[in-house]
């Protein structure tokens, strides 16, 4: 397993300079959205027609320049992706009185619009649905009719990819076949529909001018990185925020480049991604223990399972799970204000055991995880 590198570059992602055009295999982000008040401010500051728009209670105009700044960085991306590249965008919807009107700001539909003037396939999409447990969600006229708004619980990832499919080399085959999943979890992942993803918060915990961020959930981009790119490839996030996706991709074995306009998030992106070797223990500790348990089920149901890890010996569905291979970090070395290489180990089980199982027991025991994901968010 080759070393990674990780950079992160402190500005406004309308211009990525610093990042190879057509070198990106894949851009996983969460934008500001769009007519959610907390994001006015930062609008306002790229475009005061945005402000002004507000103020005069025009919704509509103030919608259409929000998106108008983002489609600017759209631009930058396409400018960076390679062909046959992936673009992922967790983004929500909006509802919000304006003028003294209340109105949805279908925030998804303009994004994908954009993306298909650019000539992108435009793919499935995945409803993220929120949990939420407010007794008085409903909006508008109670238990009256005719006056009541249903409440936005869901939020959208967008998938785009840029002309025709990826091709692979022998090379290129052979790493997609060790950056494979498990079939259980390609069962969950490529639904369209997420249940089981809690959202984070988007207060900020430390002393940044900024009191809110979007970050997602940790498992949101780490999914995404499974799905839609291989091992050394290259993920960009123009958007960084709290360098959630960066330290996805660190555990995950890929490069990663970010982008973030607010400096003030220097010591959070730091201080996460230094800690990047314990989320690769926790990570790898728990996708083990869930496919033992998943395995046991099976065995339980007397139920076959027709092949077996090349490397780890334990049994697989499917033919194209057998040379997976899961790369956890060794070393996290530091080599400037904003730049990371990550050293690499493969885990392995006893292949001069036969109790494959109690084998990969004991190697997890052995990465001593004392946290879990929500730790890392």
């Amino acid at each position: 397993m080759k070393n990674t590198s990780h950079q992160l570059v402190i500005g406004n992602s309308e211009n990525m300079d610093a990042i190879g055009d057509e070198t990106v295999d894949l851009v996983i982000t969460s934008p500001p959205y769009p007519m959610i008040e907390m994001w006015d401010e930062i609008f306002g500051e790229l475009n005061c027609a945005v402000s002004e728009a507000i103020v005069v209670g025009d919704g509509k105009l103030a919608f259409k320049l929000m998106n108008e700044e983002l489609n600017k960085i759209w631009k930058e991306v396409d400018r960076k992706i390679k062909p046959g590249g992936f673009v992922c965008i967790n983004i929500g919807d909006a509802t919000r009185s304006i003028g003294g009107k209340f109105r949805l700001y279908s925030n998804h539909t303009e994004i994908t619009k954009y993306f298909d003037s650019l000539g992108y396939d435009v793919l499935p999409m995945i409803l993220w649905r929120k949990q939420t447990n407010k007794p008085n969600k409903f909006m508008g006229s109670g238990m009256l009719p005719a006056g009541a708004y249903v409440t936005l619980e869901h939020e959208y990832i967008l998938i785009f990819r840029k002309s025709d499919a990826r091709r692979f080399n022998t090379l290129g085959k052979s790493v997609r076949r060790q950056s494979a999943f498990f079939w259980e979890e390609r069962n969950v992942w490529f639904s369209d529909i997420w249940f089981d993803l809690k959202g984070t918060s988007q207060i900020m915990k430390n002393n940044s001018s900024r009191e809110r961020s979007a970050a997602y959930p940790f498992e949101l981009p780490y999914r995404i990185i499974n799905m839609y790119s291989l091992q050394g490839d290259l993920v960009l996030d123009p958007f960084l925020g709290t360098g959630t996706t960066a330290l996805a991709a660190m555990v995950l074995g890929r490069n990663s480049n970010g982008c973030e306009i607010d400096p003030d998030f220097k010591s959070v992106i730091n201080k996460k991604l230094s800690e990047a070797k314990t989320v690769s223990n926790t990570v790898i500790n728990q996708r083990l223990k869930s496919h033992i348990e998943f395995v046991k089920k099976r065995e339980s149901e007397n139920k076959i399972m027709k092949h077996t890890s090349n490397l780890y010996k334990f049994p697989l569905i499917s033919k194209q799970e057998v040379e997976i291979k899961f790369p956890i970090i060794k070393e996290i070395r530091k080599i400037g204000t904003f730049a990371f290489d990550v050293v690499y180990d493969i885990i392995e089980a006893n292949l001069e055991s036969n109790d494959t199982i109690r084998d990969l027991e004991s190697t997890i025991s052995e990465l001593n995880v004392q946290s879990t994901l929500d730790d890392w968010i």
